[in-house]
């Protein structure tokens, strides 16, 4: 087989067998054709079945003259991944990027919002359009609840349990969590489906998605960072902030007002509490705080 059947095979096995979704899959991707390409250019012609470890060493040492040290090693785990699947799957009986070490780098943490902030960036959201009162409810959404722009997108009428103050999550690999809804989120929600939603065309297959555009579609991921991004224009706020900046808010602020990691872990739908482990480092001083308040030995 060619390197494109095995990676349309291997595409198949990441979105069926592992449940990663589209973006993950075209990121792994990514990263084999790349690897291609160099081939081609340099007149290597070699199957995934027979590539050494020396010539994966050669593309690493090309690869690092164009990306930084973050990108190198992400590129590097993705071919591991694919040479892990080979093995998987008796095509090969070796990984040859089992010895080749990532670049050394240090975790970066994420920006945050204060309170303020998030206040301000809502504040600016020009309710008089029907596309205000839906901005409205999606980033307050974003920040009460914690969600990946890719669940807020996808998140259907269905999912709302305001009775219970629940609403369900399909998160990464089609993991489903149930996160807590303030007050001030519903109240925003009903706003906009009494108002708004209830009066548009909605598209076929499109019926129980909550958030609309207004041809009555499912928004995209660019366009909930295009409003962000003109709301921070608009009270010029000079941080260079994302969707995931509200997650990150929210997880941070949580932490400082005494939530226990693992209720963070479970509502930001991490697999890993190490992921969540991050926003220890956010707030040193509420650190100080925290020993300060309940060491014997203050």
């Amino acid at each position: 087989m060619s390197w494109t059947s095995f990676i349309k095979n291997y595409q198949s096995y990441l979105k069926i067998e592992r449940g990663l979704s589209k973006n993950t899959v075209d990121n792994y991707s990514f990263d084999i054709e790349r690897l291609c390409l160099f081939l081609q250019e340099n007149n290597i012609e070699v199957s995934p079945l027979k590539i050494s470890e020396e010539t994966l060493q050669q593309f690493i040492y090309f690869i690092s003259s164009q990306v930084n040290a973050r990108s190198q090693a992400r590129i590097i785990s993705g071919l591991k991944s694919f040479f892990g699947y080979l093995i998987f799957e008796d095509y090969r009986t070796d990984n040859p990027l089992e010895l080749i070490e990532s670049p050394k780098i240090g975790r970066k943490l994420p920006d945050t919002l204060s309170l303020d902030e998030i206040d301000a960036l809502i504040s600016a959201i020009d309710l008089s359009s029907n596309e205000g009162e839906r901005n409205r409810a999606m980033l307050e959404m974003l920040y009460g609840c914690g969600l990946r722009v890719s669940e807020l997108v996808s998140l259907k009428i269905s999912d709302l349990f305001f009775d219970e103050g629940f609403v369900k999550i399909t998160g990464k690999g089609n993991k489903q969590r149930f996160v807590p809804i303030g007050d001030l989120a519903q109240k925003y929600i009903q706003i906009y489906r009494e108002t708004v939603r209830s009066h548009l065309t909605i598209k076929k297959g499109c019926e129980d998605t909550l958030f609309l555009n207004r041809r009555g579609g499912q928004l995209t991921r660019a366009m909930i960072f295009t409003i962000i991004k003109n709301l921070t224009v608009e009270i010029g706020l000079h941080k260079k902030i994302s969707p995931h900046t509200f997650r990150h808010s929210f997880a941070t602020h949580l932490l400082e007002n005494g939530a226990d990691l693992r209720s963070i872990q479970l509502m930001l739908g991490h697999e890993s509490i190490t992921t969540t482990e991050v926003y220890l480092h956010l707030d040193r001083k509420f650190l100080a705080e925290v020993v300060n308040t309940y060491h014997p030995r203050k």
